[in-house]
């Protein structure tokens, strides 16, 4: 199976300015996406098979990365929207 590229930017392409914007300015942002990141390196050493781990930890991982994909997402909408998080 193909590896897809799950980077945030790819992820929600229409967000790519405020994702930016978001890092450099909100240290709360920053540190969820930078655990969405290594969420996401991880599952692709896991389905690179470069990380051995279980059925169970990789479906964990991903779990864990789409939540944090919803909380980065709502916190986008807000700023696009021009909201004070």
């Amino acid at each position: 199976m193909p590896i897809e590229n799950h980077s945030l930017v790819m992820e929600l392409p229409e967000f790519k300015e405020q994702i930016h914007e978001l890092k450099m300015n909100d240290a709360h942002f920053r540190r969820l996406f930078d655990e969405y990141q290594y969420l996401t390196d991880e599952i692709e050493k896991i389905e690179k098979e470069i990380v051995l781990a279980s059925t169970l930890e990789e479906e964990e991982f991903k779990k864990r990365r789409l939540a944090l994909k919803d909380t980065l997402y709502s916190m986008l909408r807000k700023e696009k929207d021009g909201e004070v998080a």
